[in-house]
């Protein structure tokens, strides 16, 4: 498939409710309003395709920079490359599933999470906190954690909400993960209030970081 004939059936599969929902979350114009699971659907369809996935990426295009995420070859990504896509990434979302499906898989990952934590780019540091907060529960043996707690206190509460996302996550798992630190993490949860009155639905756990820290810690046991 060609971009062209992908935005073809994009603009087949465009649906109003995406479309308002996905404005509403800051996605603007530049969007075709698809459903994931449609866009799911032709990733499937294509497989891995790198030429292809860079080629929409470079669109600017919501729907379309959600694709190439699902077909891109991360290991053919250089450092660089890797450095200048999370940069030029405009929506959250987007930022969110190129962590997930590229960055975390990057052989070049802990260098560029060194970096990121001290970008002065905001989805630079989005992308080093996230990778930061998977370090936290999956692999802390490298890692100071009482440092990082005093970057969150100093830094969280006033941090651009881009990057403060994935510093309340970095927050939180600190407090489920390591039971040395979870008193302190508490703390600085409930003073910084951070996400204190974010909107939850129901069923769901509160990002508050106190709140998420004790519940999942009580369905540990």
């Amino acid at each position: 498939m060609t971009v062209k004939e992908i935005f073809k059936e994009f603009v087949s599969l465009t649906n109003e409710m995406i479309k308002k929902h996905n404005t509403k979350s800051g996605v603007g114009e530049n969007q075709f309003g698809v459903k994931l699971g449609d866009i799911r659907k032709i990733a499937k369809k294509i497989k891995i395709n790198h030429k292809l996935s860079l080629e929409l990426w470079d669109t600017n295009n919501y729907d379309a920079q959600m694709l190439a995420l699902l077909i891109i070859e991360p290991l053919e990504l250089i450092e660089n490359e890797l450095d200048t896509m999370v940069k030029s990434v405009k929506y959250n979302r987007v930022a969110d599933w190129l962590n997930s499906y590229v960055i975390k898989l990057h052989p070049d990952r802990e260098q560029l999470r060194v970096k990121w934590l001290n970008d002065s780019n905001a989805m630079a540091q989005r992308a080093g906190w996230n990778l930061t907060s998977i370090k936290v529960k999956r692999d802390a043996k490298n890692l100071d954690i009482s440092s990082i707690l005093d970057r969150l206190e100093n830094e969280m509460g006033t941090a651009d909400p881009i990057a403060q996302w994935t510093m309340n996550f970095t927050l939180a798992e600190i407090g489920i993960n390591h039971p040395k630190f979870r008193e302190r993490a508490l703390q600085i949860g409930e003073t910084l209030g951070v996400y204190r009155d974010f909107p939850t639905s129901k069923g769901c756990t509160s990002p508050f970081a106190p709140i998420w820290i004790n519940e999942i810690v009580s369905r540990q046991g």
